[in-house]
């Protein structure tokens, strides 16, 4: 090679370790790993002859021919790549990583990637940059293409993001700071670069992704000691930094699971096992009430909670350790199962109630032949899978699942149905909502009261307005003292009948200091529905009785407090409220959102009535789904029992002039 030659590669190599490609050998793995592991045989020798540099190529020979560890996620002989994730890999080589589907198009990080790069103060966009979404699918166009630019850039990003994010000490409550922190430089970065959350993402995506990357030159013997010093940082880390409680203790904990199982060679792998099956075991029980529902109260996140338990299952049954889930793990998971189909509507989507977003039917069909291959007697569940080709569907309809305070009024399972879903539980965690007693309602193929959803979930300024706005009760279908958020969410079940022509459901919650707020429904012949709201205390100020409409054109009166949608033939409804002298309607405008950043605006309407003495506050409302506007009938109603009475009401509904008497008896 002649002198100017050897300069430029010289050079060219200088460039190449400026720019933070350079690999180095992390000596400190061999300590790490269990070299009397079955296979590590030469890997020991030569460690232990001091030659580091061959014991490496010969542990990334071993990871190379290893076949006695598996993980469900990823089949290397039958890879594909979708055209969305192979925008993702080919986006990623100019560093434009996809980050979150609500932030679209992608965000470009530099030429030198900044990984603290914040374009719009919301958390979840900067917490989710450290998951690495791109990484997965530039491993498949690496493995379906045969490009080694995609494992090439994939090292330089995984090596530049351990150099640019080192993990240094900091309070673990900071990690979860939903506002504007004090915390600045390299603390600050921390608090997102290592939330435990997106470290259990790290530990469970970077096992399909080491499979993927593992043929390529790129996956150097030095690059293999750096990757496995740095997932065992991650694993530890975790162990020292579970979260408190909820369900990013479930990822995390299902996560070390995932972690010990693939790579058995870490000396601490078993410990890390256990631990997550040993969290799991515990916690199933702990955020998963007796009739199935999870403690958060939230459709989306008890849907999650099912996938986390069944995916430990699945890296349980590919690695030999399912005896080590007892039978009643199995047993919730599938009354968990069993409470979502019930409060799912016909089309297979979920009410958004609290932080939801809305599923497809092609995500649930997927879900549910997943569960069904757990559960394959569970009729229900392969109803579902099989879009009613096989299975049976349940021997009842309308369902109520009384700790977690979830109630369905049905009269069919078919997409022609009349369904009501209520939401009145105990007190929940972050992802709930003050909401209790709000409802959706589904007629004959659309949701005619979708509630309001979420929008983002927390950040500074802006963002965090956005939140709070659809947090507030008074965006839900319930009831409020000054339009003020509840004070207490803490709904207990008076009376629950399912059956017959008139099924009853009774349901109070304390809401404000001295104002609790009773709401009875009434489902009258499998046909419309009657709530009444009843406010006792002695607290004063003005009641707010409040209904979100749906998206589209809908007639309304002031005069007879009514709307009539004015929708295409098929789905629409009258909603009639009836309440005490003076009572006045206001419309203001609303939003509704069922999905991350996105919504769309619509209607809310309140029932409002001053409360100026001792006497309780009492409205009636009468629901009726009708498939044509101008086939909704003409309501009236009104108390039989002339004040609050703590043991029972009675009010008398006409229906076209027909009576109806409604009462019940606590």
């Amino acid at each position: 090679m002649n002198k100017t030659l050897k300069y430029i590669v010289l050079l060219t190599f200088a460039c190449f370790v400026g720019k933070g490609y350079a690999q180095e050998l992390k000596s400190e793995v061999f300590s790490l790993l269990n070299l009397d592991y079955p296979g590590l045989e030469k890997v020991k020798a030569l460690h232990q002859e001091g030659k580091n540099e061959d014991a490496a190529k010969a542990l990334l020979d071993y990871y190379r021919a290893r076949t006695n560890v598996k993980t469900p996620d990823i089949n290397l002989n039958k890879i594909t790549i979708g055209k969305e994730e192979q925008k993702w890999a080919d986006d990623a080589l100019q560093h434009t990583f996809f980050v979150h589907k609500g932030y679209q198009p992608s965000y470009n990080y530099g030429e030198d990637i900044n990984w603290q790069y914040w374009p719009v103060k919301d958390n979840e966009l900067r917490w989710q940059l450290h998951r690495h979404k791109w990484f997965t699918p530039m491993g498949k166009a690496y493995r379906v293409s045969g490009d080694e630019k995609y494992a090439k850039e994939w090292a330089h990003q995984y090596i530049d993001w351990i150099n640019k994010n080192p993990l240094v000490k900091m309070d673990k409550k900071e990690y979860e700071m939903l506002s504007d922190s004090k915390l600045k430089g390299e603390v600050e970065n921390v608090r997102f670069a290592w939330r435990p959350l997106e470290v259990s993402n790290r530990l469970q995506d970077q096992t399909s992704q080491f499979q993927l990357f593992l043929p390529s030159p790129s996956f150097t013997p030095d690059f293999l000691t750096e990757f496995l010093v740095n997932y065992h940082k991650h694993a530890v880390h975790i162990l020292g930094n579970y979260s408190d409680q909820g369900n990013h203790l479930l990822f995390e904990a299902q996560r070390m699971i995932y972690a010990g199982a693939f790579f058995p060679e870490f000396k601490d792998a078993p410990a890390w096992r256990k631990s997550g099956i040993d969290i799991l075991n515990r916690e199933i029980h702990v955020q998963v009430y007796e009739d199935g529902g999870q403690f958060e109260l939230d459709p989306h996140y008890h849907l999650a909670a099912i996938n986390i338990f069944c995916k430990a299952l699945g890296i349980a049954d590919a690695n030999g350790f399912r005896k080590e889930f007892p039978q009643d793990y199995l047993d919730t998971i599938e009354s968990m199962i069993m409470f979502y189909a019930n409060i799912s509507f016909p089309d297979y989507t979920n009410p958004c109630f609290s932080d939801a977003k809305l599923t497809t039917k092609k995500e649930m069909v997927k879900n549910y032949k997943s569960w069904s291959k757990l559960f394959p007697k569970n009729q229900t569940i392969k109803y579902f899978a099989t879009e009613g080709k096989e299975g049976a569907l349940p021997d009842y309809m309308s369902k109520g699942f009384l700790k977690s305070g979830f109630f369905v009024f049905r009269n069919s399972w078919g997409t022609d149905a009349t369904q009501m879903v209520v939401k009145a539980g105990p007190k929940a965690f972050w992802h709930c909502q003050p909401d209790n007693g709000t409802f959706e309602l589904w007629f004959n193929g659309k949701n005619l009261f979708p509630d309001s959803g979420s929008y983002v979930y927390a950040g500074e300024g802006e963002v965090m307005e956005q939140r709070n706005w659809h947090r507030q009760t008074c965006v839900h279908n319930t009831v409020t003292l000054n339009n003020k958020n509840l004070d207490t969410t803490e709904s207990v079940t008076k009376l629950w009948q399912p059956e017959g022509t008139i099924q009853t459901l009774v349901t109070e919650n304390p809401s404000y200091k001295n104002l609790k707020h009773r709401r009875s429904v009434f489902f009258v012949d499998n046909t419309y529905f009657v709530i009444v709201d009843e406010l006792a205390g002695s607290a004063k100020g003005s009641i707010n009785l409040h209904y979100q409409m749906p998206k589209g054109e809908i007639a309304n009166s002031r005069e007879d407090m009514t709307f009539l949608t004015q929708f295409e033939d098929g789905s629409n409804m009258k909603l009639q409220c009836f309440g005490p002298t003076g009572m006045t309607m206001k419309k203001e405008p609303g939003w509704c959102s069922t999905a991350y950043r996105k919504r769309y605006k619509r209607m809310n309407v309140s029932f409002n009535v001053k409360k100026d003495g001792e006497e309780a506050v009492r409205y009636i409302t009468v629901i009726y789904p009708v498939k044509k506007s101008a086939d909704a009938p003409k309501f009236d109603a009104k108390f039989k029992n002339k004040a609050f009475d703590e043991n029972g009401l009675e009010v008398e509904v006409k229906v076209n002039g027909k009576k109806q008497s409604l009462k019940y008896k606590i």
